[in-house]
């Protein structure tokens, strides 16, 4: 049975030793997003495991009770596996992810007894005649529908970024598709198309960290000098944004307390953001959006939207930001005019609050 499963699982096995070796040789990941990774690398191997043993066991009646168990298993992993694919990828989310998932697991095994999503009969073989037997695949749907709006929300909404989304989308909603197309003879390589696609988006978002500010999900310093030379006539605003009162923070409270406000701020500048802005952090508590093709109301939009969202927060943000409607004035010009406004705002921030500027 080990030779058997060897010889079905090896794609499988290759795909998630090469997701281990990224792991171990990528520099650029923080540790909680690591052990995120091996712990899901873990979960599909595992399910890889509990699919081939209940496959293998289908039709002979001497283990349906250990095959019901293994179902409910099955059953349950998959929607598990999908709210931890969300906890690794996409930055703060909450464990409350795991909540319905969770929920799934205890209807799942009810379901042993009561067969209200699945049903083992006399002769060990799956009936889905349960009253709620679409439920784990509605749930990894909307899972998946969930994961990707996410994603795209907490993208920098460059054209790379869509086309891997895309390619994420295709592949989780294949393993919906081909489940009920295929049935049982599909089950045997949800694991590898899980694998394929995850290892394929890792793959990208480490590409990605080059131009990617590790800590807040911005892009970084060198994008930004990057992309201001590319068509740099359709830049038609850039915003400024400074941190009022980072060094205080951190001087009081420690550093992490002020990474832990950097990125929640990026959260924030982040969530307003369409496919023709981009968001930078350029420095420290520096911060810079550059808007392309974007009308002044647009930009005032993203600024109060921008406010808004920091206002819910325990933290103060200083902001300025400057037009180029017709595409005339050099991009220093533009940072310059922002720039003021900024700094402008945050003096008068320092002067009302009665706080010392450090």
């Amino acid at each position: 049975m080990v030779k058997e499963y060897f010889l079905q699982n090896w794609p499988l096995i290759l795909i998630l030793l090469a997701f281990i070796i990224s792991l171990i040789t990528t520099v650029f990941l923080d540790k909680r997003t690591t052990v995120r990774m091996y712990s899901l690398i873990a979960a599909v191997f595992l399910l890889s495991i509990v699919v081939f043993l209940e496959f293998s066991f289908d039709g002979n009646p001497d283990y349906r009770t250990f095959r019901t168990i293994l179902t409910a298993i099955r059953y349950s992993a998959t929607p598990l596996i999908m709210a931890q694919i969300t906890f690794a990828l996409v930055k703060r989310i909450r464990w409350f992810v795991f909540i319905p998932a969770l929920a799934l697991v205890v209807v799942d095994f009810i379901s042993i007894f009561t067969g209200i999503i699945f049903k083992i009969d006399e002769n060990n073989l799956l009936h889905h005649n349960g009253f709620l037997g679409y439920i784990p695949y509605i749930m990894v749907g909307l899972y998946s529908i969930f994961l990707v709006y996410l994603l795209i929300k907490r993208s920098n909404k460059r054209p790379m970024e869509f086309v891997y989304i895309t390619f994420l989308i295709f592949a989780l909603g294949s393993g919906l598709v081909l489940a009920f197309i295929f049935g049982k003879q599909y089950a045997s390589i949800f694991c590898i198309t899980i694998a394929i696609a995850l290892f394929s988006y890792f793959e990208f978002s480490v590409l990605q960290l080059t131009k990617t500010d590790a800590l807040t999900g911005l892009l970084n310093r060198h994008a930004y000098f990057s992309d201001i030379n590319d068509d740099p006539k359709n830049i038609t605003a850039i915003i400024s944004i400074d941190m009022n009162g980072l060094k205080a923070l951190n001087d009081a409270n420690g550093h992490s307390v002020g990474d832990e406000a950097l990125a929640t701020l990026a959260f924030c500048f982040m969530r307003p953001l369409k496919n023709k802005q981009s968001g930078y952090r350029i420095g420290g508590d520096e911060f810079l959006i550059v808007c392309r093709k974007t009308p002044q109301e647009e930009v005032l939009h993203i600024v109060e939207q921008i406010k808004k969202s920091v206002s819910e927060t325990p933290y103060s943000v200083a902001i300025g930001y400057s037009f180029n409607l017709e595409g005339k004035k050099p991009i220093s010009d533009l940072l310059k005019e922002s720039d003021e406004m900024m700094y402008k705002e945050k003096a008068e921030y320092y002067m009302e609050s009665g706080d010392r500027r450090r």
